[in-house]
């Protein structure tokens, strides 16, 4: 039972006689979470949520990723995601499951599944160096099922850069505005388009930048309205936020 479907498809059993009350109880009981002594696997993450749950690979052995990864793959979860990992963590998982590792946000994504790009997310950097925080942000919303536009280095050092893809931002359902150094973009961007815009504070920048804490602060304070923030380099959180935000139509409808 890890998704809404299952447990939809278990319901229509009970209703046809084929399937017992007692019996479907037992399965409903078993199916919330695993239990590997180091990792607790919630698999009704995806009928919570609509997206199998994402392991945040820092801090954790590569054979403890492999364990969690390898149980989720045999219940059916595809496109899992796995955070800030090393190539060599990547490589090591590679042997065991199918994975495509991204070597600049250091994200990896284990049984992959294709899946149509639903609506419209702009991704948008400051700059260059912003984009591993970027591209965390992109991939986790294109394997959540969303149609992804990056619009990189385009700065508020060189306005012009932004302007010229004003039609491409405007087109977004939700964009992703993710820099550094004092973080204007944000804002900028945020007094451009009608939709909602996630401000993604990065730790790039010079010293009183503070590590991302001026970029921060400028965020939240951002004069410009319909602009919510996420924390520093948290490009996953914007990524998931910005597809729930993208797919609210499809989900009402389904």
């Amino acid at each position: 039972m890890d998704n809404k479907h299952d447990i939809l498809e278990l319901l229509r059993q009970v209703a046809d006689g084929k399937v017992s009350p007692e019996n479907a109880m037992l399965e409903l009981k078993e199916a919330p979470f695993e239990d590997l002594a180091y990792a607790k696997i919630d698999f009704h993450r995806s009928v919570r949520q609509g997206a199998a749950e994402v392991i945040y690979g820092e801090g954790k052995t590569p054979e403890q990723i492999k364990g969690i990864v390898e149980r989720m793959g045999e219940k059916g979860c595809r496109n899992i995601l796995v955070t800030r990992i090393s190539q060599e963590t990547g490589d090591y998982l590679s042997r065991f499951v199918p994975i495509d590792y991204h070597k600049i946000p250091r994200l990896g994504i284990a049984f992959p599944e294709a899946r149509p790009g639903r609506g419209n997310i702009v991704v948008a950097t400051g700059g260059t160096s912003d984009m591993p925080v970027a591209e965390e942000a992109a991939l986790t919303a294109e394997a959540m099922g969303n149609h992804v536009t990056r619009v990189y280095d385009v700065g508020v050092a060189g306005l012009h850069r932004l302007l010229s893809n004003l039609d491409i931002l405007m087109q977004a359902r939700c964009v992703i505005a993710v820099a550094g150094m004092e973080g204007a973009l944000a804002s900028v961007v945020g007094g451009l388009v009608d939709c909602p815009v996630i401000a993604v504070p990065t730790s790039v920048g010079y010293g009183a930048s503070f590590g991302g804490l001026s970029a921060l602060l400028s965020m939240l304070n951002s004069c410009a309205s319909g602009c919510s923030v996420v924390n520093i380099d948290n490009g996953f959180g914007a990524g998931y936020l910005a597809s729930r935000i993208n797919q609210m139509e499809g989900i009402k409808e389904e």
